[in-house]
């Protein structure tokens, strides 16, 4: 007999056995997505499809009777970028994970509770999966079951985020800088130079704009660089050569450059500190460090926030999130478990959705002619009372089918 879950599979390129790079080559834009899944799904003959891509996994979720192997996913992948070459395609298939039936729904489950993701607890991922449920959902890609599936992911993803400390102690760099930013008493009208454009002040500066702060200046080897960051944020741009010059001062400063030393000397912050007696905020997010040390030592006045303490600081948060995965991993089961019987009585109650109108149409058959003649006789109290009974024998008929059947399925084994 066929298992209840076993045309359930999961496809699963993720960071965790392929570069990231590599993964890349199976990311769809929405337009791409919009005109080839729905011939994928088609052409693979899959029930459902629902495909998740973030930037570092790329998942589909497939409900079909046919064998997912080896072969077949290196079919897939070709479909999905036919531009990769014979050996990139080997590559995806063979580091490819599949997960089935049981396996494959506490793996969605995993997945959007973040016990799979590269950091673990940030909660984008839950958010990442409703949207890529309700983006195939709107293109006809998903019936019954993946709508089920996906409401007992959202729900579980929930009661792991509230009733375990999976998200709580922030393990960002940029989070926990912000956190003792705010820990100095900064006010949103601070003063805040970056010095350096790249990925990771980009970051904060958007962390920073995000959390209201808005005077913002923008100094950078590559000037266009600088523009391009001081744009967004809606302050001044400069190249890196002018800050010895820059005569506004500053309440942070915040520092990472690729260069290998030290880009704030004490001659350079001097200058950019204009003699002002207030407290100033060095974030130091470079490695190896871009700030003379001799800046903040013996000096009452300059607080640093450094990329080593910082880095300390998430180690130790890291290590209090993943002390609260056998938790999650416990409610997980659970609501697998729980699943795997809110499955079998939407089973049910698919198969038993023709059942009230039969009964209701051999009822009227009755009524209105193997029996017409025998009723016809009968007086308008005898109707109504006749009418009563078949309508009570016709409600409790169906009730009893179904919770029968319910019963029957629910304590079989599969």
């Amino acid at each position: 007999m066929q298992h209840i879950l076993d045309t359930f599979k999961v496809i699963s390129f993720t960071h965790k056995t392929l570069p990231l790079e590599l993964l890349g080559k199976l990311h769809l834009t929405s337009e791409e997505q919009t005109t080839l899944l729905g011939a994928l799904k088609i052409n693979f003959e899959f029930d459902e499809l629902m495909f998740l891509s973030t930037c570092n996994r790329i998942e589909l979720f497939i409900n079909c009777n046919s064998e997912i192997n080896k072969f077949r996913i290196k079919e897939l992948c070709l479909f999905i970028n036919s531009r990769l070459t014979n050996f990139e395609a080997d590559e995806l298939s063979e580091k490819a994970e599949l997960f089935t039936d049981q396996d494959g729904v506490e793996h969605i489950l995993k997945v959007a509770s973040s016990l799979e993701s590269m950091v673990i607890g940030e909660r984008e991922i839950i958010t990442q999966v409703r949207k890529a449920y309700d983006f195939c959902n709107m293109l006809g890609l998903t019936r019954d079951f993946l709508r089920l599936l996906v409401k007992q992911t959202i729900e579980t993803a929930k009661e792991v985020y509230t009733k375990t400390d999976i998200a709580k102690n922030p393990v960002s760099i940029i989070s926990l800088a912000y956190r003792q930013l705010r820990g100095l008493g900064i006010k949103n009208d601070a003063r805040i130079v970056f010095v350096g454009s790249g990925e990771t002040n980009t970051a904060m500066a958007n962390y920073l704009q995000k959390h209201k702060f808005a005077n913002f200046t923008v100094f950078n080897r590559t000037l266009e660089n600088a523009h391009k960051l001081a744009k967004t944020l809606k302050g001044d741009a400069f190249g890196l050569s002018e800050l010895e010059f820059y005569t506004k001062g500053f309440d942070v400063l915040v520092v990472c450059t690729a260069s290998n030393t030290k880009v704030i000397t004490k001659k350079i912050y001097d200058q950019l500190n204009l003699q002002e007696t207030s407290r100033k905020i060095i974030i130091d997010l470079s490695l190896p460090s871009n700030v003379d040390e001799c800046i903040t030592e013996g000096s009452q006045k300059v607080s640093l926030i450094d990329i080593n303490s910082l880095k300390e600081q998430a180690d130790v948060n890291m290590q209090l999130r993943r002390n609260e995965i056998t938790k999650c991993e416990q409610i997980i089961k659970a609501k697998s478990e729980q699943f795997l019987w809110l499955h079998k009585e939407r089973r049910i109650e698919l198969a038993f959705g023709e059942v009230p109108r039969q009964v209701k149409a051999i009822k009227d058959l009755a009524l209105n002619e193997v029996f017409a003649k025998e009723i016809s006789s009968l007086d308008h109290q005898s109707k109504e009372i006749l009418d009563k009974v078949l309508a009570y024998v016709e409600k409790k008929y169906n009730a009893v089918a179904i919770k029968t059947a319910k019963n029957v399925l629910l304590n079989s084994k599969d």
